[in-house]
């Protein structure tokens, strides 16, 4: 496929890419809905992170043995999805415990993790404004948490789903820098058999009642995460990205929190106060 190259020739490139990048944040801002539903279903959070990831994994793979020849970029994109994976256990062990809004906050602390990977591993030294930007999420971090809205029974969720952001951070980076000799749909497939990989060994270490959804309406809710907050959103973000750049990127993708909000507001009734509103207006 070449979708990523037609973008980036036509003059509305970039704004079309950007565009891309948000429907995509909306996408994956769905994901509490469908991961507080298959926990309640008693799935573990890791089983529910594979599922995600394993339905993209097995569409795709012919992918990965047309672009073989790229071998190394194909281990980028594996390692890229095998944090990813790992990290978003941590992500669905919050949303489990801690109203999605207050998860949602941490998460989107990813363009920090970023930009700092970015500058470590890659020497793309950040702007000013970024440094600005990183600093204002930061704050809304800070500020977002209403109080009693979180008690010392949630910190270690909390600590844990950092992990999420870290694992997002690094495959944005891996995608804007090392993964721009394969095609789109080749990128995303080596990042999904990466999470798969690297969620397998959990995997198999859960009992056959932890990896299953015990009703018909749970299987719908894993169709839901693998396609709707997965498989399609992957796709558009996989091709817009690397049009745009890792602080553009990672600006375009802070719409993925107010949908987290308006996922908690409507489907579990948790009231978004003011303190959420501020966090969220400072990230966008």
């Amino acid at each position: 496929m070449h979708v990523s190259a037609e973008i980036d020739r036509s003059s509305a490139g970039p704004l079309l890419a950007t565009l891309g990048v948000i429907a995509a944040s909306v996408g994956f801002g769905l994901v509490p809905y469908f991961a507080r539903g298959l926990t309640s279903e008693g799935m573990a959070a890791h089983s529910i992170a594979f599922y995600r990831y394993a339905f993209a994994a097995t569409v795709l793979l012919p992918f990965i043995w047309r672009a073989r020849a790229h071998w190394r970029a194909l281990m980028w994109g594996v390692c890229a999805g095998a944090s990813m994976g790992l990290g978003w256990v941590g992500y669905v062990q919050a949303v489990k415990v801690v109203p999605v809004s207050v998860a949602g906050i941490l998460y989107m602390t990813y363009p920090v993790f970023t930009l700092l990977i970015a500058w470590i591993m890659f020497g793309d030294r950040p702007h000013f404004r970024s440094v600005v930007a990183s600093l204002m999420i930061l704050l809304a971090a800070a500020i977002g948490p209403s109080p009693g809205a979180v008690t010392a029974s949630h910190i270690p969720a909390l600590l844990l789903s950092l992990a999420a952001p870290l694992g997002f951070g690094f495959g944005i980076t891996v995608l804007v820098h090392r993964l721009n000799a394969l095609g789109a749909l080749a990128r995303l497939a080596s990042a999904s058999l990466g999470a798969v990989v690297g969620l397998a060994p959990l995997i198999l270490a859960t009992p056959a009642t932890a990896l299953f959804p015990g009703t018909v309406s749970g299987w719908w809710l894993v169709a839901g995460i693998a396609f709707g907050s997965a498989l399609i959103p992957q796709m558009l973000f996989t091709v817009c990205a690397p049009v745009i750049g890792t602080a553009r990127t990672a600006v375009a993708g802070s719409f993925e929190l107010p949908t987290m909000f308006l996922v908690g507001w409507f489907a579990f009734a948790e009231p978004v106060g003011l303190n959420q509103w501020i966090a969220c207006a400072i990230i966008i």
